[in-house]
């Protein structure tokens, strides 16, 4: 005996309206992982630059900071337009705009070094070197959100904070360096770079503090 399966037009209508008036809500967790991965791909640039001078390795941190500020825009109007959100909005967008400014430090770092004619040496290597520890960090951090391991992103979280940490304390061991001699046009270009550089910690710490404020309200 064979059954025949209707479609219930009255649910299918429902189902319209509800979709309608509560649309159902983007994918958050993506798009701040998807973001967060681009900076740690701008950061690995940064640290290759810093071993290499390539022009052609500038050109590239360039063209990742006009696609992170795509990224950053296409975001930002999908939070203003989206009905409800998994996490605070607050949040959110603390994430979207400071992730974003890590990458632009990148870009003001090598626009610096070009304009005033500053050569990578080993304290702004290192600086790129723990700026990535921490940039990888909050990729796989923001990775886990949503998911059943997201209370470990905590942990990421703390390795970024270390990270921008151990730049502040090479930050200032620059600069004992820096300060010696009389080249002191030399010394105030260098301490801009090195300035670039901590500034973009500072961002990527305030990005680890608001994946961890955001684990602490959802687990």
């Amino acid at each position: 005996m064979k059954f025949l399966l209707f479609r219930n037009p009255g649910h299918s209508l429902i189902a319209r309206v509800f979709e309608r008036v509560l649309p159902k809500a983007p994918d958050f967790f993506h798009m701040l992982s998807r973001q967060s991965q681009k900076v740690a791909e701008t950061v690995e640039l940064l640290v290759l630059f810093m071993q290499t001078s390539s022009r052609e390795v500038e050109a590239q941190i360039h063209a990742d900071e006009h696609t992170a500020d795509d990224i950053k825009v296409a975001n930002i109007h999908i939070l203003n337009e989206a009905f409800s959100t998994p996490i605070d909005r607050e949040d959110i967008y603390r994430a979207i705009t400071n992730l974003d400014e890590v990458v632009n430090y990148c870009k003001d770092t090598v626009n610096e070094m070009a304009a005033l004619g500053v050569k990578p040496d080993r304290f702004t290597l290192e600086m790129a070197q723990l700026l990535l520890v921490g940039a990888g960090a909050l990729r796989d951090g923001f990775a886990k959100l949503g998911k059943k391991h997201m209370a470990a992103a905590s942990d990421d979280a703390e390795v970024a904070r270390k990270a921008e940490r151990a730049i502040d304390h090479l930050y200032k061991d620059a600069l004992a360096d820096l300060f010696q001699g009389d080249n002191y046009i030399q010394m105030f270009k260098k301490r801009e770079i090195y300035r670039h550089l901590t500034n973009a910690a500072e961002r990527m710490a305030h990005c680890a503090s608001t994946l961890h404020d955001i684990v602490v309200k959802m687990v």
